[in-house]
């Protein structure tokens, strides 16, 4: 009887990355993060943690839509021809001045 078992998984490698590095500052591998999902769920029956959509306070879901907005073309973005120009706005905006 085999100790071990292939398991083959598809991951983009910048999350492969970022997990090598988190994984390894507590001194373990990929493998043993895996395993100890498993464990996990299987100990508490499901997946151990909760799954949730992300909440947003509603100016940033505004902001986010307004963003949606300009890259799909229905509200278009104010541009500026220079930094000076977007700093006078900005300061006007503000009520100071540079």
């Amino acid at each position: 009887m085999t100790k071990t078992a292939n398991l083959n998984i598809r991951i983009d490698p910048q999350t492969k990355q970022g997990a090598e590095q988190l994984f390894s500052n507590f001194g373990i591998t990929i493998s043993d993060a895996v395993t100890i999902f498993l464990k996990q769920s299987i100990m508490v029956g499901g997946l151990p943690f909760e799954l949730k959509q992300p909440r947003y306070n509603a100016a940033t879901e505004a902001a986010m839509q307004e963003a949606r907005d300009i890259m799909s073309g229905k509200k278009n973005a104010k541009g500026y021809k220079t930094a000076r120009e977007l700093s006078a706005e900005l300061d006007a905006e503000m009520g100071t001045e540079c």
